[in-house]
């Protein structure tokens, strides 16, 4: 992979050097989330990447857990707010090489949200990135765990000093559920959730099940493979295509709540067929503001996307 993707091997490597020389060390961030279970914040406090911060994805990448309505279940952050958590995290201003990478422990969904909201925060495209298998993948390649649990106990490094970020949204396009409507019947919209929930099979979370009208199905669990590690840009932007996707046209994407769509977001970059200076849409409030609307209509069925030109 290239571009937003780091293997975990180039990221040991940077610690080290940093740690042997004094150069300015990656901000990590560890954003694990699950939606039923014990908080990712226990899992950091027992095996975490050495110097890696916990950021919620309820309470820090988003303004609070909210519900089906205006803004969706994970709305976006306040810029004041996701500035101060940046800044705790040591991300700066001042130093144009300092790389900041993300990692969960799912499909990289949750670390593609960080990745898109630094992005949406202005951090220049060549200092954010993933961590490719997130940290089974860390563990897989039997690289230093810090934490309380069993097998952990690495040495922490200096903690960053506090960053100076200051936080300019605007750096990634969003649409509203006007927008999103207009892409689905101008140009591609991508669903990001699992097909028995495009289809309207199921809704286990959000007001009504179906589908923007129009959109297509591109379920992010199928950026990556059984080891959590993303597929090549080849195999993404053949995917993409299938779905309609081509350089010149215009995306967007939305998933339940707001977070799996930034994972497309991010696949589509790495499949070369958005850039970072023309990057797809999002649709921050996605379905969950959507289908709380009596007023939008619901499609059902995967009808192919061809049969609705």
């Amino acid at each position: 992979m290239s571009g937003s993707m780091i293997p975990p091997s180039e990221l040991a490597g940077l610690l080290r050097h940093a740690a042997a020389v004094g150069t300015v060390a990656p901000v990590v961030l560890d954003v694990r989330w699950r939606l039923v279970g014990p908080p990712g914040r226990a899992d950091h406090g027992s095996h975490r990447i050495p110097g890696a911060v916990f950021v919620d994805l309820d309470t820090e990448l988003s303004a609070g857990p909210a519900r089906p309505g205006p803004g969706g279940r994970h709305p976006l952050p306040e810029p004041a707010a996701l500035q101060e958590v940046l800044r705790r995290a040591g991300v700066r201003d001042d130093a144009g090489d300092q790389l900041v990478v993300a990692y969960d422990d799912l499909d990289g969904s949750v670390a593609a949200r960080a990745w898109w909201l630094l992005r949406w925060a202005g951090v220049a495209p060549g200092r954010v990135r993933v961590l490719d298998g997130g940290f089974a993948g860390w563990q897989a390649a039997r690289l230093p765990v810090a934490g309380t649990g069993p097998g952990a106990g690495a040495p922490e490094p200096e903690p960053l000093p506090p960053g100076d970020l200051v936080v300019r949204p605007g750096g990634m396009p969003v649409v509203d559920a006007d927008g999103a409507a207009a892409l689905a019947r101008d140009g591609v919209l991508l669903d990001a959730r699992a097909a028995a929930r495009f289809r309207g099979e199921t809704e286990p979370v959000d007001p009504r099940a179906g589908h923007v009208p129009g959109a297509r199905s591109a379920p992010a669990a199928a950026n990556t493979g059984p080891d959590g590690r993303w597929h090549p840009a080849g195999t993404l932007a053949e995917r993409f295509r299938a779905a309609g996707v081509a350089p010149g046209v215009a995306t967007g994407a939305y998933c339940g709540s707001g977070v799996n769509a930034c994972a497309l977001v991010l696949a589509l970059e790495e499949s070369g067929l958005t850039t970072p200076d023309a990057p797809a849409a999002l649709y921050p409030g996605s379905w969950s503001e959507w289908s709380a609307d009596p007023d939008r209509p619901a499609e059902t069925g995967d009808r192919p996307w061809a049969a609705r030109e």
